[in-house]
């Protein structure tokens, strides 16, 4: 991903700090050597014979000696500033000069900026909570129907062990209570969610299903035996009848007590998760206005339940319908600063106001007579989305292959771009010069974007722990998207080409003794030559007798 525009004059301003720090110390254990060590005598009268007198003295061992030591040192310093840049993902220097030498020269304040965002967070504290929480997937696959026959014709695992303990985590948090232990089949099932063998957990909701018309059986054989997704079809139609039975016999019952109102929960759960899951049977058949119509329905029947987000759905299924004003109504409730946003809030807002005018964008044209209103409306919508999911771009663009979406997802993260343009890269491909404008445009976010990235535009800052939250969602075989790219910083290219000249010095001094004494004599001279020009100024300015009591001191 492209760095943040910013982001140069901050390293340039970084390495002038630094250059001059280094120089001055430098310069300053040069002077202490020649004087304290070397016993060189700093007088103006005979200061040309001593630099002479010291430079003939020196022999081809001291040049070697002297270069092969700053060889050694520079690449001490060098395998630090790796190390340190592999484990925290920056440049220990540049981290020290930003930090604490442009502070004290008047630098600017690098907290975060949030009065900006567009979410309404102006606490920092809860960013750091909140923002590598790792969310269900709304759109996710079935797992007996598609993500084991990919493994049956690829021969790899779409899923990780991480993934799937979550959603592991997920149904036991859903689908059961403490009052599972009164119903024999809800306590297998109880089990049967914490099983890590598939074969087991199928086993078991067989098992189950012989004791009574279990909901929660029908819903694991229907996401993990059924082999198509008509079958899964069928299984969630059995467990919607037995689930609507035990949610208007818990629902009675809900006020009695703490336990019954558990009760009740977990059969809501039930109930809203087998509707959905029918919905997305009828939407994945071809049956899409059948599935906006269960979707709907659902979202009047439980308002309250948004952890589920089913609007999401929603969208893309209205998206294939291509009711576009449908669209809008639902990004008008949704979309609002109050509430948390998605990548698939924010890009579908932008190809809306895309849509307006990417077919008859042009480039060229744009460039000559500058962007109208609705074109700026829909550049500044992209923006908005990129600065929010930098990942999505490059699959939508078809720069990057798709893999099949986890059934968990980060939020401004790769797994998150990934499940957003797996199902979603058909519409902008069926709005007409969508794609063109969004690759036209979309690296422009960053320039906008200021540096450091702890200071964020629209949004809070980017999170900086996506990385490491998509490697354990995301297969080993995908190459997971990383933003902002983590390249070498100044100081180790520096330090490497340091290291690399001084032990070529080093190398050649040993070889060609001769020649390269010449060399060095000729460039200390040349070095020197300004402080004697400089010392004999002095000399000709002040009186004799005042300069021989200075360097008696």
């Amino acid at each position: 991903m492209a760095e943040t525009g910013g982001g140069f004059l901050e390293q340039l301003k970084s390495c002038i700090v630094w250059s001059w720090t280094s120089l001055w110390t430098l310069w300053f254990f040069v002077m202490l050597f020649l004087v304290y060590i070397l016993r060189v005598p700093l007088k103006i009268n005979d200061n040309l014979t001593t630099v002479s007198m010291f430079l003939n003295t020196l022999t081809p061992k001291f040049y070697v000696a002297l270069t092969g030591t700053s060889s050694l040192i520079s690449g001490l310093i060098l395998i630090f500033e790796w190390w340190y840049f592999r484990k925290y993902g920056t440049s220990f220097i540049e981290q020290v000069s930003v930090s604490h030498l442009r502070p004290l020269l008047g630098g600017v304040d690098n907290s975060p900026n949030n009065s900006n965002t567009s979410n309404g967070d102006s606490d920092s504290n809860r960013q750091s909570v909140s923002e590598c929480k790792v969310w269900r997937n709304p759109l996710n696959l079935f797992r007996g129907a598609e993500y084991n026959r990919y493994t049956w014709v690829t021969g790899r695992e779409p899923l990780t062990y991480y993934d799937m303990n979550l959603s592991a985590q997920d149904h036991q948090t859903f689908f059961t209570c403490d009052t599972d232990h009164l119903r024999p089949a809800d306590a297998i099932m109880q089990k049967a969610w914490r099983e890590r063998n598939p074969q087991a957990r199928i086993s078991a909701a067989h098992e189950a299903l012989e004791l009574n018309e279990c909901a929660t059986a029908y819903i694991l054989l229907a996401e993990e035996e059924a082999t198509t997704i008509v079958e899964a079809e069928k299984l969630f139609k059995q467990a919607l009848k037995a689930g609507e039975g035990c949610y208007r016999r818990s629902q009675q019952l809900q006020h009695h007590g703490a336990q019954y109102e558990a009760q009740h929960r977990r059969d809501t759960n039930v109930l809203v998760y087998i509707k959905r899951r029918l919905a997305m049977c009828a939407r994945k058949l071809g049956r899409t206005r059948e599935a906006v119509k269960m979707m709907r329905d659902l979202m009047k029947e439980f308002p309250l339940l948004s952890m589920f987000n089913i609007h999401e759905n929603l969208l893309e299924a209205l998206l294939e319908l291509q009711a576009y004003a449908d669209v809008q109504a639902v990004l008008a409730k949704y979309d609002d600063i109050s509430l948390p946003k998605s990548a698939t809030i924010c890009y579908t807002a932008a190809l809306l106001k895309a849509r307006a005018v990417s077919d008859k964008f042009s480039p060229e044209a744009a460039s000559r007579r500058g962007l109208s209103t609705a074109e700026m409306n829909a550049v500044e919508a992209i923006h908005r989305a990129v600065e929010f999911n930098p990942h999505v771009p490059k699959y939508l663009l078809e720069m990057k292959s798709l893999i099949l979406p986890p059934e968990h997802i980060l939020k401004r993260g790769d797994s998150e771009a990934i499940a957003y343009a797996f199902f979603h890269l058909q519409h902008w491909k069926r709005v007409e010069g969508a794609l063109n404008l969004l690759h036209c445009t979309w690296e422009g976010t960053f320039r906008m974007i200021p540096y450091p990235l702890e200071k964020g535009h629209l949004f809070y800052p980017y999170p900086i722990c996506t990385e490491t939250a998509d490697r354990e969602l995301l297969p080993s075989f995908h190459e997971v998207s990383v933003y902002p790219k983590k390249e070498l910083p100044f100081f180790i290219l520096f330090t490497a080409g340091l290291c690399s000249f001084t032990a070529m010095l080093a190398l050649l001094t040993h070889q060609f003794p001769e020649l390269m004494g010449v060399f060095a004599k000729a460039f200390l001279s040349t070095l020197f030559a300004p402080l004697n020009f400089v010392m004999e100024k002095v000399e000709s300015i002040l009186p004799s007798s005042l300069w021989h009591q200075l360097t008696r001191i």
